[in-house]
């Protein structure tokens, strides 16, 4: 009985501050102004209690209408949102709904700061998709691969070849390298043109053999030393069809530490400036 009689007394003061937090601001002032407004009116006796309160009550009405328009314009700005694909209307509610219930089941624990990071994460690379580009890391060349499976007319490209520990061609040796000129190949055979432009240090044994293989298969091949154009344009890229661009964000050592493909018409620009500066200036072995 001490516990019913304890949460009743709590009860309608947690009732009143939850209405508080859900209400509109504007709403609250409102009310506020209406209320003060009707105590004025009664203490100067600039009109009677009974015209006090209307007033007061008057005021209240109005704001809680502003209060129901507002809320009802927030209903419809997310049902708004919710249009599209039925997988997308689907999911995101149960997103939304998961990463809240993490957070208020688990308040200051690693689990609510976790939830935080990857919901963040989430919309950075949503923001990455709204711009027209996919960032994947170093080992995961899905879009590199695809692009240039689904490629009809034409393919451009410029590899870098960086003096490295393991060997300067270890990318065309590796899984992804031997896939990749697979894919290289079939497009070929569907009649492809594939113009490349190798940016070199320096013609070893194994560049050169890697150069007359692909161009026994039909590869346009260009040469360019280093330093020949500026470092900016050092630059792994592939180009398909003027559509689609991909670009390897590389170490120090060469290595691709991330993937962007992307249909950005500025990444577009900006690769297809770099490759036409490179071969103007390479030497093709025509």
């Amino acid at each position: 009985m001490l516990r019913r009689s304890r949460a009743d007394r709590v009860g309608p003061a947690g009732g009143f501050v939850r209405l508080l937090a859900h209400t509109d601001p504007v709403a609250l002032v409102g009310i506020l102004l209406s209320i003060s407004l009707s105590v004025t009116l009664d203490l100067t006796n600039a009109a009677t209690g009974v015209e006090s309160l209307l007033a007061g009550l008057m005021g209240t009405t109005i704001s809680l209408l502003v209060d129901s328009l507002a809320r009802a314009e927030r209903r419809f700005h997310l049902r708004t949102l919710l249009e599209g694909p039925p997988w997308l209307v689907h999911a995101v509610p149960e997103v939304v709904t998961g990463t809240r219930e993490a957070v208020e089941r688990h308040p200051g624990t690693r689990v609510a700061e976790e939830a935080r990071r990857r919901f963040e994460r989430f919309r950075t690379q949503t923001e990455q998709l709204r711009a027209g580009r996919i960032i994947r890391p170093g080992d995961d060349c899905q879009d590199l691969l695809g692009a240039t499976r689904e490629c009809v007319r034409r393919l451009d490209a410029v590899t870098n070849v960086m003096p490295r520990a393991s060997g300067e061609l270890s990318w065309w040796r590796g899984d992804i390298g031997r896939h990749y000129w697979a894919a290289n190949v079939e497009a070929l055979a569907r009649d492809v043109r594939i113009t490349r432009v190798f940016v070199h240090a320096g013609l070893t044994d194994e560049l050169t053999e890697l150069v007359r293989a692909q161009r026994r298969a039909g590869v346009r091949v260009g040469l360019l030393p280093w330093g020949v154009v500026e470092a900016s344009r050092h630059v792994n890229l592939t180009l398909w069809d003027g559509s689609s661009c991909w670009e390897g964000g590389m170490s120090a050592h060469g290595e691709i530490t991330e993937n962007q493909f992307s249909v950005n018409a500025a990444d577009l620009a900006r690769l297809t400036d770099v490759f036409e500066v490179c071969a103007e200036a390479a030497t093709f072995l025509d």
